[in-house]
């Protein structure tokens, strides 16, 4: 899949300063800040429990921040919550279908929910199956819609009534990688139309398609930016791939070996952290040699984006409280 670049139109719709919630003693969100232009796909990456769905929510209008200011599509999230409502399209990770109901049911049904007019029903019916390749399956109940085309049902849901901005809450949770892949052509094509797409994930491979990304974790943004620029922000981290007989005993053998940062599992081996890999290749080998561990394949690679995100994580650690 080519990624391809924003909407030209610069114009920002949504931007957060300085926001913050609290749960009693809890900080979900804190001092959140950060803009989102027309026709961007902008992703928050992290965790659960990071505070990225509390974040859309607050965004949504469906939840009062505790302070600091936020504004969507031009309505403040405070004090214009309705107008907010009316003007996005909202997706959650439990698709907000109704299973007892075929699926042109749920499209007549969000239809109405969505103040579509009657005059133009039949119309974004027709446009919403065929987006979503559901043409053949009007018919059919949603309870019997495999998770990828009860996917794609919901985000045609979502834009029923053509809203200018959409917010995506983990839509792809529990979907396997094809359907997600298929679902993020989807986002492609509404971003290339001129929507901008607000997106959470916690997978990696996901985040890679964002215009922009914001790393969250415990209610902050530790970084911002977009993937390619984030992948090069790590001066003190080089990255070598590790593949071995015994991953586990790798790990263990390199726990505090001079210049390894960290020794993290990555697909089918492992990435270790280093401050230089000419001298720690060697250094590595002959540990794990030591230990009687083959090695398989030691060679430098580029960090990915979760090598990025576990070393900005762990700095964020080291800093005092």
């Amino acid at each position: 899949m080519r990624k391809m670049q924003p909407h030209n139109n610069n114009s920002l719709v949504v931007e957060a300063e300085s926001l913050e919630k609290r749960f009693g003693e809890f900080v979900a969100v804190d001092r959140v800040c950060f803009s989102v232009k027309r026709g961007e796909i902008f992703g928050f990456l992290g965790p659960n429990g990071a505070g990225k769905s509390t974040t859309i929510r607050i965004l949504c209008g469906l939840l009062a921040p505790t302070s600091g200011r936020a504004r969507v599509g031009g309505f403040d999230v405070a004090t214009q919550p309705e107008q907010i409502r009316q003007n996005i399209g909202y997706m959650s990770q439990r698709f907000s279908l109704y299973d007892d109901l075929r699926v042109e049911e749920n499209i007549d049904f969000f239809s109405g929910i969505y103040g579509v007019p009657e005059g133009r029903r039949r119309e974004r019916k027709e446009y919403v199956l065929a987006m979503a390749g559901l043409g053949g399956r009007r018919g059919t109940m949603t309870r019997e819609l495999a998770g990828g085309w009860k996917q794609r049902l919901a985000l045609g849901c979502a834009i029923l009534h053509q809203p200018p901005i959409l917010f995506l809450d983990e839509p792809t949770s529990g979907v396997d990688p094809i359907a997600r892949r298929s679902f993020w052509d989807l986002i492609y094509r509404l971003s290339a139309a001129g929507h901008t797409v607000f997106v959470t994930t916690h997978y990696m491979d996901e985040a890679e398609y964002c215009h922009r990304l914001a790393l969250m974790y415990r209610g902050r943004i530790i970084a911002l930016g977009p993937p390619a620029e984030l992948k090069q922000t790590l001066p003190s981290h080089r990255f070598l791939r590790l593949e071995s007989s015994d991953p586990l005993e790798s790990m263990k053998a390199l726990e505090g070996l001079a210049g390894v940062f960290d020794v993290a599992v990555f697909g089918g081996g492992l990435h270790v952290a280093v401050a230089d890999p000419a001298a720690a290749v060697p250094r590595v080998r002959a540990r794990l040699e030591q230990r009687g561990i083959q090695v398989r394949v030691l060679e430098p690679v580029p960090p990915s984006l979760e090598d990025v995100f576990v070393a900005v994580i762990e700095e964020q650690e080291r800093k005092p409280s």
